[in-house]
């Protein structure tokens, strides 16, 4: 039975597994990156993931480190202003709009957006430039075995790797995160997200906007124009039977539909892709590591998409292991680097967590009531300006 060694075994090829095989090769680490299923990199393909991303400001930085920026930047529409939202009065039309604009804190966006396919192809080509990665599509995880020294990792295709280092990015139902024991706290809101792009007349001008009325939020963040139109990618989400009866309309009734929930703020949405659904939930693990593995991204934590928090949370995980192997390569994978990677994320992704179920729940309210008292919090915060620069600051994940 052959055996193969590396400095990092990265179990799951996702956008954040294949962001920390770019940038933990770009740093000189060998590194194996093992996903059981090869990713769509086509628009148009059968499975390709239809969602899309937002890097935030301090993500750019690790993006930039794994010679992936250069790559991205080209396809991506930037996010200037943050605007919220409430249409959750008697009549079905916006009551309170308001902007939260990335000139109040510096010169830069807020961040970029870039569809998921896309991050995956241009991924996995920086992937093919670095020799010290081997990237395994097609190919799960299987078993896990640590020891002080070393884990040793099964793979789906019965070779083994020893790794100094495992780094756990393979979801939240993650093989080597239970492998570990490592227990989980799940919260179920009864919620789908809808995901698709459209294209509007009224041009987006960099403007993502959520807006709140019942179910959850309705989010448009803005993407390059596509046929010489206005696009933007929306995740819409509702109470679970309500999204799949939805997504189950025919394409008239969904754009009135869509077009009754965005309050025309753009002019009449066509869709111009395919939907695609998943469950919403929150998660944690109890610990970010365990003997020998990191676990980072989904599992380790899962929000709502709600503010652009999740893949950015997961490229914060990836910041602080590549500092802690950077400055000591010699340790890579010991329990003192380990003990100090749970550390540094633990509290903040806790903090996090809780935040966006906040959040979460404050957009599901159904009662006129509570409603009103959301939209009378939104005026609140926007009105008092050192108030709202930290609430952009604490979104940015900036001190």
């Amino acid at each position: 039975m052959s055996r193969i060694s590396t400095d990092i075994l990265i179990s799951g090829g996702g956008v954040a597994g294949l962001a920390a095989a770019a940038a933990f090769g770009s740093a000189g680490f060998s590194v194996i990156c093992a996903d059981p299923s090869p990713p769509v990199t086509d628009a148009e393909a059968d499975g390709a993931d239809l969602r899309t991303t937002a890097f935030l400001q301090p993500s750019i930085p690790v993006l930039q480190a794994a010679g992936l920026w250069t790559r991205l930047e080209p396809f991506a529409a930037a996010l200037q202003i943050m605007r919220i939202i409430d249409a959750g009065g008697e009549a079905i039309e916006p009551r309170v709009i308001k902007d939260f604009n990335a000139a109040d804190l510096s010169n830069a966006p807020f961040g970029w957006n870039l569809p998921n396919w896309l991050l995956r192809r241009e991924m996995v080509a920086r992937l093919a430039d670095l020799q010290s990665v081997r990237f395994l599509p097609g190919i799960a995880t299987t078993a896990l075995l640590t020891r002080e020294s070393e884990a040793l990792v099964t793979l789906s295709d019965s070779r083994k790797v020893s790794a100094k280092l495992v780094i756990a990015a393979d979801g939240r139902a993650s093989t080597m995160r239970a492998a570990l024991g490592i227990p989980i706290k799940t919260t179920r809101y009864g919620q789908k997200a809808l995901a698709f792009a459209v294209t509007h007349p009224i041009p987006h001008d960099n403007v993502s906007t959520e807006i709140h009325r019942s179910g959850g939020p309705f989010t448009l963040v803005p993407l390059p124009d596509r046929a010489g139109l206005p696009c933007s990618a929306v995740v819409w989400m509702e109470a679970g039977p309500e999204a799949q009866r939805l997504a189950a309309l025919p394409v008239p009734d969904f754009e009135a539909a869509i077009n009754a929930r965005s309050c025309q703020i753009l002019g009449p949405l066509t869709l111009a892709s395919r939907r695609s659904a998943w469950p919403i939930i929150s998660q944690i693990a109890a610990r970010m590591a365990g003997e020998r593995v990191a676990l980072m991204a989904e599992a380790a934590h899962v929000v709502p998409p709600i503010g652009a928090q999740g893949l950015n949370m997961s490229l914060a995980d990836l910041a602080v292991l590549l500092e802690l192997a950077q400055a000591d390569p010699a340790k890579l994978g010991s329990a003192k680097m380990l003990d100090t990677y749970h550390r540094r994320r633990h509290f903040d992704v806790q903090a996090r967590v809780t935040g966006i179920d906040a959040l979460n729940r404050a957009s599901m309210i159904e009662g006129q009531f509570l409603r009103d008292l959301r939209a009378g919090a939104l005026n609140a915060f926007y009105s008092v300006a050192p108030v709202r620069k930290t609430l952009m600051k604490a979104g940015l994940g900036l001190r």
